[in-house]
């Protein structure tokens, strides 16, 4: 018996996958540090295509490019997701508003500055 999940599910799969993705300078992944601004579904064509809105901390982040291909990836990884396209933006601009109650937890835990 095969079981069909809609879209919430399939949005909770990559969020816990984008939960292993981790700011190399910060100890928190990009989920809970706000970085991901939306996901939404679309089928076309009978394929599943996701969106993923994203943001970084820094316009000028050095590891811009590999983020958003970690995001991209691990997207894609959900059997029923087979398209993905990741929009970088930066309006609105990241600030620590966005970050998660955990997030801050860690943050103060591991001696950062919020």
């Amino acid at each position: 018996m095969s079981l069909i999940k809609n879209d919430e599910a399939i949005k909770a799969e990559v969020i816990n996958r984008l939960k292993n993705i981790f700011d190399p300078e910060i100890p928190v992944n990009i989920y809970d540090l706000g970085l991901i601004y939306k996901i939404d579904f679309a089928i076309i064509d009978n394929y599943r295509h996701a969106s993923v809105e994203m943001t970084l901390t820094s316009p000028s982040c050095p590891v811009a490019e590999g983020l958003v291909e970690q995001v991209r990836y691990v997207t894609l990884s959900v059997e029923e997701i087979d398209e993905v396209n990741v929009n970088l933006v930066f309006d609105p601009p990241w600030d620590m508003s966005k970050m998660s109650e955990d997030a801050k937890e860690i943050m103060v835990a591991s001696g950062a500055a919020i």
